[in-house]
């Protein structure tokens, strides 16, 4: 049975306030492609379909479109992530028929669906678990455990609590299910942060009592039956975690597909891709990352305006970048010039690496001189003390502030 696994698309996310969606748009025509192409059965969705719990009408149309596309190649399987409101995500998903799963129910994660391969036999058991947050899910997911007075034991305040908890329930099925020999390929899908797994600046923090993370062990149990591939999302860095398929200590595959998009200037170096999934009798057989079109490239530029103006940066001109002027002091017209030679620059910064000669920082009082503090910032921000001519706009600024004042 062959699986495309993707997730974290986050569908009507901005980048540094640049509109996303046709990028989105086109990494969803690629999908439908890819799809076709590969003649895929399944593809999995694992969380954070939208940006956030309450949509824009024109996402939900792209995601709607993408999904009737989708659904006439293969079956697709979406899960709610931290960004999704689980109850809008899986609105009618009671309705869905064969082609179309939205698991969002914690009371479903023990339930897989039953895929089948292209020829009809059993393909492959997918296990979805939405996002388990602890404050929501830990008191539906207490039991069969129980207290001395028979109360069932609601699981810790945690991620790895509540991922244990929701893991036994798994297992448990999992295990009834092989007891009679017959061994079909499972896949988790599970919405977390899965220690290891490297993170990057635009994932948002799911800190519980601290702790944001889940060991890989309570998703993978050695001497218990498990999953075959463990299909992940959260992070937006496509990467394998932990030992996957090492000889020396066989164990279930477990990946991050990551975003189809880089979110954040961390993600500049990341190869974005789906991951393309060959499930047999044995479990893992075939595993490919297939590479996500690349809109627009993200670097950084670093220098002296003079530098940052001149030829050497002639190839990151229509990159999306994050320039960094270093200047001792502040050109004039510093963003209107950045601008014009980067003209998709998405942050422009004043870093002098020659450091200001301010002395050390005062505490700003009530007794401090107003216009004596308004000299520190100009320091501070330009890199020199203001001109005689700055000196007088301050004044003359700082003089009409106190006269609104007393005439109020």
């Amino acid at each position: 049975m062959r699986i495309l696994h993707t997730s974290d698309w986050h569908l009507g996310r901005t980048l540094h306030g640049v509109d996303l969606v046709a990028h989105q748009a086109a990494f969803l025509d690629h999908l439908v492609e890819v799809v076709r192409r590969e003649r895929v059965d399944a593809v999995l969705v694992a969380g954070d379909v939208y940006d956030r719990a309450i949509p824009p009408v024109g996402v939900v149309d792209l995601l709607d479109d993408a999904l009737l596309r989708l659904t006439g190649l293969a079956r697709v399987v979406l899960t709610p992530g931290n960004h999704d409101s689980a109850t809008r995500l899986g609105f009618g998903a009671a309705m869905f028929r064969d082609r179309l799963a939205v698991r969002s129910r914690v009371e479903d994660l023990a339930v897989p669906l039953a895929l089948p391969a292209a020829d009809g036999e059993s393909g492959a058991l997918v296990y979805a678990l939405p996002y388990l947050d602890p404050d929501t899910t830990r008191h539906r997911l207490a039991g069969p455990e129980t207290d001395d007075a028979g109360v069932p034991l609601v699981p810790a305040r945690s991620h790895e609590a509540v991922a244990a908890a929701a893991m036994r329930r798994v297992r448990a099925d999992l295990t009834a299910r092989r007891a009679g020999g017959e061994r079909t390929p499972a896949v988790l899908m599970a919405h977390a942060f899965v220690v290891g797994g490297q993170p990057s600046e635009s994932e948002r923090d799911i800190r519980v009592g601290g702790v944001d993370s889940v060991p890989l062990g309570v998703l993978t149990r050695s001497g218990e039956e498990n999953p075959d591939y463990l299909a992940l999302g959260h992070l937006h860095g496509p990467q394998r975690v932990g030992p996957g398929l090492a000889p020396q200590r066989p164990g279930p595959l477990a990946r991050y597909s990551g975003s189809p998009l880089a979110y954040s200037f961390s993600e500049m170096n990341h190869a974005k891709s789906s991951v393309l999934l060959d499930l047999g009798p044995t479990g893992v057989e075939h595993v490919e990352l297939v590479p996500t079109p690349c809109p627009r490239r993200l670097s950084e530029a670093t220098g002296t305006l003079d530098q940052l103006l001149s030829p050497a940066f002639d190839g990151q001109a229509e990159d999306w970048v994050r320039v960094a002027v270093t200047d001792t002091v502040r050109p004039r017209d510093l963003y209107a010039r950045v601008k014009a030679r980067f003209p998709h620059a998405l942050v422009v910064q004043h870093r002098p690496t020659t450091p200001l000669t301010g002395g050390p920082a005062r505490a700003v009082t009530a007794a401090r001189d107003p216009l004596e503090v308004a000299a520190e910032f100009v320091q501070d921000v330009t890199g020199a003390a203001p001109t005689g001519a700055e000196s007088a706009v301050l004044r003359q600024a700082y003089e009409a502030a106190l006269a609104a004042e007393r005439s109020a």
